[in-house]
């Protein structure tokens, strides 16, 4: 008996039985040149570190509650820095 289920058809008036697979098929060639390529290959290096510039500061787009952001700009200009001291607090550093 056949590891593979069957099933009726309706065509053009005659009955007949198909087989239809349980996996798609695969090729045995290309699945030993996809596990041979992945034993094989280096990875790829990864760029190195970017040194850090002790006092520089780096643009980024933060999203913040608005009674938050009200908060620290309460107090007029330097609200940014307000909040990097207050991030530096929490985090230890």
């Amino acid at each position: 008996m056949s590891p593979w289920p069957r099933m009726l058809v309706r065509g053009g008036g005659a009955c007949y039985i198909a087989r239809m697979a349980r996996t798609p098929f695969r090729d045995s060639r290309s699945e030993a040149e996809k596990a041979f390529k992945a034993a094989t290959t280096k990875p790829a290096d990864l760029p190195p570190e970017k040194p850090s510039i002790p006092g520089a500061k780096e643009q980024v787009s933060l999203r913040l509650d608005r009674d938050v952001l009200d908060f620290f700009q309460a107090d007029g200009p330097g609200w940014q820095e307000r909040i990097n001291q207050a991030l530096r607090k929490v985090t230890g550093k």
